[in-house]
C-alpha cells in the first residue's frame, strides 16, 4: 500500500503542478478531479495506516493547501479556495470508503468457527 500511496502522490503532484497537464487526465470538472484524487489518496492511505486517521487527514489537507499555494506560482495555473474545499470533500469520501472497505474485509475474512460438538455421556 505504501508504494501505491507514494505513486499516487507523485502522479497527483505532477498533474497539479504541470503548466499544461494532459487533457486525457481529467474527469471533465476541476472540482471532481480534486475530490477524486484526494478520495483515492485518503482511501489508500487509511488502508496502509488505519490507526493514523487524524494524522493522515491533516497531512493530506496540508498537501492540498501546499498544492494550491504552489499552483499560484505556475504559469497558467491558479490556487483556489474552492479547490481546497473539493480536496476536503474528497478526504471525507475517502474516509467513508476506507471504513466501508475495512468493514467488508473483516466480514469477508472473519475466521470461521467450528460447529459445536456435543459429547454423549
Amino acid at each position: 500500500m505504501l508504494g501505491l500511496f507514494l505513486l499516487m502522490l507523485a502522479v497527483i503532484s505532477f498533474l497539479a503542478l504541470s503548466p499544461a497537464p494532459p487533457k486525457q487526465a481529467t474527469l471533465g470538472w476541476d472540482k471532481l478531479n480534486h475530490a477524486s484524487a484526494f478520495a483515492g489518496l485518503c482511501t489508500v492511505g487509511l488502508l496502509a495506516w488505519p490507526r493514523r486517521r487524524v494524522a493522515l487527514w491533516i497531512g493530506l489537507l496540508a498537501y492540498g493547501g501546499a498544492i494550491e499555494i504552489l499552483q499560484s506560482q505556475v504559469p497558467g495555473r491558479s490556487g483556489e479556495w474552492a479547490d481546497l474545499l473539493a480536496d476536503s470533500a474528497g478526504l471525507a469520501l475517502g474516509l467513508l470508503l476506507a471504513f466501508a472497505l475495512q468493514r467488508a474485509a473483516r466480514v469477508l475474512w472473519r475466521p470461521q468457527r467450528a460447529p459445536a460438538t456435543r459429547e454423549m455421556g
